[in-house]
């Protein structure tokens, strides 16, 4: 298999395996009209196996819903075919519009124009709860 090296563009690497189609609709990569090479379960030496997101164009990227889906992802900005900038992730203080709180209670199934909104509670267990209702996101 030979993907072909990119000049500008992102590089999305230690995906965990089995996610990166999860990243790809996220982020909403299928809209775009550049090329998109998606690799899985690709041999890693530090993880087992891994997944891989190359986007053959720079694009503007929510770290947010990154950094919620898979913290463990390596974000590689290459321009003039080198690495120009390394972004490590981890999970966010606060999501918007990624989680939708599930409580029929909750002023956001009331006002349906609030945006949902979670704040992370628990760093370990990466657990995140509903800034109006405090209901945990599952």
């Amino acid at each position: 298999m030979i993907v072909g090296q990119i000049k500008n563009g992102i590089v999305l690497d230690h995906i965990t395996a089995g996610k990166c189609m999860e990243i790809y609709d996220a982020l909403g990569l299928a809209d775009l009209a550049c090329t998109v090479a998606v690799i899985k379960n690709a041999d890693s030496k530090k993880h087992g196996k891994k997944d891989i997101l190359k986007v053959f164009e720079v694009i503007d990227l929510d770290l947010d819903i990154l950094g919620y889906l898979d913290p463990g992802i390596t974000v590689n900005i290459i321009k003039d075919g080198k690495v120009s900038e390394r972004k490590h992730l981890s999970l966010p203080d606060k999501v918007a519009g990624i989680i939708r709180c599930k409580n029929p209670r909750c002023i956001t199934s009331i006002e349906q124009e609030l945006p949902h909104v979670f704040k992370l509670t628990d760093q370990e267990q990466g657990l995140y709860r509903c800034i109006y209702c405090e209901s945990k996101a599952k």
